[in-house]
């Protein structure tokens, strides 16, 4: 498995981006994708997931309500879409998919969840 970032850039405070992260090889629809993001400094942490059989999402409480994930199965493709961004989400994004445990709507939360991670974008927010 394959994973393919893009979409990453600089933008001013309250601007947005979108990120997407297209997955190739052996996909399953049971599989979840997430992003997460690491700054300088700081441990990588969990952003959002998607479950790609039934769509199910979980979103980080830091940028719920201005992060919104989704997917389109028929590319094996995530996107994430950035709004009001802050100059606090200035970090290095990465996708990743997982395929473990849990009910047909669990998405992975944490990083051990995960196998297969693709390179970072870099989203950079000026004040």
């Amino acid at each position: 498995v394959q994973l393919q970032a893009s979409g990453g850039g600089l933008v001013q405070a309250g601007g947005s981006l979108r990120l997407s992260c297209a997955a190739s090889g052996r996909i399953f629809s049971s599989y979840y994708m997430g992003w997460f993001r690491q700054a300088p400094g700081k441990e990588r942490e969990f952003v959002a997931a998607i479950r790609l059989s039934v769509g199910s999402t979980y979103v980080a409480e830091n940028v719920k309500g201005r992060f919104t994930i989704s997917r389109d199965t028929a590319k094996n493709t995530m996107h994430l879409q950035m709004n009001s961004l802050k100059p606090e989400d200035t970090a290095a994004y990465y996708c990743a998919i997982g395929s473990r445990g849990g009910t047909i709507y669990y998405v992975g939360q944490n990083r051990d969840e995960y196998e297969y991670w693709g390179q970072g974008t870099q989203v950079t927010v000026s004040s």
